[in-house]
């Protein structure tokens, strides 16, 4: 079980500061909601979580049990249990959606679990697991035949995230804007997923805008606002339906 601390973080990128002081802490079996207005630095954490070179840590820590990650490189911090749900994933033409997925996991297992954690050897034995993990999303099995993303629509974009997430079984998920450009019944079935592969021992982070995703999660722990580069408000799951009702600016201003 881990748990994640960030310490006083300031992050830049290029000349411009970004993060300005993020303190956040979570722990086994939580879901974190952040949410905040466009431009207020949520990807960013995100991104420098999972050490984008790109954005550069000035102050502040990032640890995992206790111990600082700032020195990993992305892979990694992906060893140590990491994993980032992309809001815009690419499509990597010629790179099949299966073998993708049976490759991460392979070269990710024993760096998780050690010797408890079963590596699949044949395509046959990885083919009957990730099956199971297929319906806890509600993707069907002709979804494995496909390349990585290409010619995905907007949900099975972010159900696939999600399967990644199922099949890995990171310990520490962020899934940045899983709602993004998605209808009413797609944001459902993504949170539905989203449910089904929560742990009593991983956490996940949910980045977005809109408390729509969240109505429909099994569960919901504690929501950040986030704004200005920082975490300036911590509540409960009211708080996001206190967010859809009156917006950003009564708490932004309520902070300045």
């Amino acid at each position: 079980m881990v748990v994640l601390e960030i310490k006083d973080l300031h992050v830049k990128r290029e000349s411009k500061e970004i993060l300005k002081g993020v303190n956040l802490k979570t722990g086994p079996g939580e879901v974190h909601a952040i949410m905040g207005p466009n431009g207020s630095g949520k990807s960013t954490l995100a991104y420098t979580l999972l050490g984008h070179p790109k954005y550069q840590v000035t102050q502040g820590d990032i640890l995992l049990d206790g111990e600082s990650i700032l020195d990993l490189k992305a892979h990694e911090r992906a060893k140590k249990g990491l994993f980032l749900g992309f809001q815009y994933p690419t499509e990597v033409s010629g790179v099949g959606f299966s073998h993708f997925l049976r490759t991460s996991y392979n070269a990710l297992s024993k760096a998780l679990h050690g010797e408890d954690r079963e590596v699949f050897i044949t395509v046959r034995e990885f083919q009957k697991y990730l099956k199971g993990n297929l319906k806890q999303v509600g993707l069907p099995d002709e979804f494995l035949s496909r390349y990585l993303n290409e010619g995905f629509s907007g949900g099975e974009k972010k159900r696939s995230e999600v399967l990644q997430m199922s099949v890995l079984k990171p310990k520490i998920s962020m899934l940045d804007e899983p709602d993004s450009g998605l209808d009413i019944d797609a944001v459902q079935t993504v949170a539905q997923a989203i449910s089904e592969v929560s742990t009593k021992d991983a956490t996940v982070i949910i980045i977005t805008h809109y408390a729509r995703i969240l109505k429909f999660l099994k569960k919901l722990d504690f929501v950040h606002v986030f704004a200005n580069g920082k975490v300036i408000k911590t509540g409960d799951a009211s708080l996001a339906d206190e967010l859809e009702k009156k917006g950003y600016d009564w708490v932004v201003k309520k902070q300045s």
